[in-house]
């Protein structure tokens, strides 16, 4: 499976700026949300596990990718891609996030594939600097379709 067949229709976008982590979170999981890959339940577990825990989904500067345990709601593994063009503060760190991964796992091990190609990209910096810099949705599908 290739890395782009994870995002359901919708799941990637540019969103101008979030009101606060939490609404970053929503944008996140919007459109897993929408295509009934989550439930409301598990949303509500990303947020209740940053307060508890911190925002321990932090890849990388100006990375997170907010995800939940797979009991706590998941139905189908996908993945979104919200780019913030005003980064968002979480509580208790100084790095700002831009870049937001949602991830939606239905079984301990039905997101390696997932996260195997996500790494890959976002481990050449060139990669990364394009997908912080982008302007548009179009912008962004085509660098994940490079996967």
């Amino acid at each position: 499976m290739r890395l782009r067949d994870y995002f359901p229709d919708g799941a990637v976008e540019v969103k101008e700026a979030a009101k606060d982590w939490q609404e970053a979170i929503d944008f996140s999981m919007d459109a897993l949300l929408k295509h009934k890959y989550i439930n409301p339940e598990y949303i509500q577990a990303i947020k209740d596990s940053t307060l508890s825990n911190g925002p321990y989904y932090i890849l990388a500067p100006g990375v997170a990718m907010p995800h939940a345990r797979p009991e706590c709601g998941a139905y189908q593994t996908g993945l979104s891609l919200i780019l913030l063009q005003q980064p968002v503060h979480f509580d208790n760190t100084d790095e700002p996030v831009k870049l937001l991964i949602g991830l939606a796992a239905a079984h301990a091990d039905s997101h390696i594939g997932a996260i195997q190609a996500l790494s890959e990209l976002l481990c050449e910096n060139e990669i990364l600097e394009s997908l912080l810099s982008a302007n548009n949705a179009i912008q962004l599908k085509d660098i994940i379709a490079l996967a």
